[in-house]
């Protein structure tokens, strides 16, 4: 137990750290986004991958949904629905300007942390007496997911020359980088999941990611009352 309250401690460091919410854009790509102009498949491609593999609020999303999958086809199948679910919201919310606040978008997704935590202790079924439908929770959080982003790039002046071919690559980009983050938990996972400690620590480690979504969560409403 003491290993998952260092590993708390130091999660926690990291959040408090992050500056201004799980979707940032750093100065740079912004700088890049706000100035092109038409199609430009490659640049948009590359940031949605780097979106991906340096969101954390994803991570911790996908490391609780695959946490107790085992087989491959049950994997494919969740990040599938994951990735059906963000792509929607992140395309449609922009093309359609949907206005949502970034800091109560980013509540939510640090709520479904927790929500697949709590799935992952056996929470539900104790508390309610049955079990909700997994797939279901995975394609909502995901619609959710989609839509913190698509609020993060309103904010930009982004041209309309080339707007959905952008969005498209950036999208493309969004999920070769899950999948890329996907398979180096998957192959720290696979080496934990041999050892005797995975049985040990498997309930601390899900306190540890419950624990990390309540802090995402803070952070964002600290941050909506703040800025209202």
């Amino acid at each position: 137990m003491g290993q998952a309250i260092r590993a708390l401690l130091c999660l926690a460091a990291v959040l408090a750290s992050a500056a201004a919410g799980a979707h940032g854009v750093a100065e740079g790509d912004k700088g890049f986004i706000e100035t092109v102009s038409g199609p430009q498949i490659g640049p948009f491609l590359y940031l949605g991958a780097k979106h991906m593999v340096t969101g954390y609020d994803h991570l911790l999303f996908l490391l609780g949904v695959i946490f107790f999958l085992y087989r491959m086809r049950q994997v494919a199948l969740y990040v599938t629905l994951f990735a059906l679910g963000h792509s929607t919201t992140l395309i449609a919310g922009v093309l359609l300007g949907t206005q949502v606040s970034a800091h109560l978008v980013d509540a939510v997704i640090g709520l479904s942390v927790v929500y697949k935590a709590l799935d992952n202790l056996g929470a539900w079924r104790r508390w309610l007496g049955w079990q909700p439908d997994a797939r279901a929770a995975v394609l909502l959080f995901g619609l959710v997911h989609g839509l913190g982003l698509a609020t993060k790039l309103q904010d930009f002046a982004l041209s309309p020359d080339g707007l959905v071919a952008n969005l498209i690559a950036f999208n493309v980009g969004v999920e070769i980088g899950q999948l890329l983050a996907l398979a180096a938990i998957l192959i720290v996972m696979g080496y934990w999941r041999r050892t005797a400690s995975f049985a040990r620590h498997a309930f601390a480690a899900n306190v540890v990611l419950m624990s990390a979504g309540f802090m995402l969560f803070g952070l964002q409403m600290t941050g909506f009352f703040l800025e209202g």
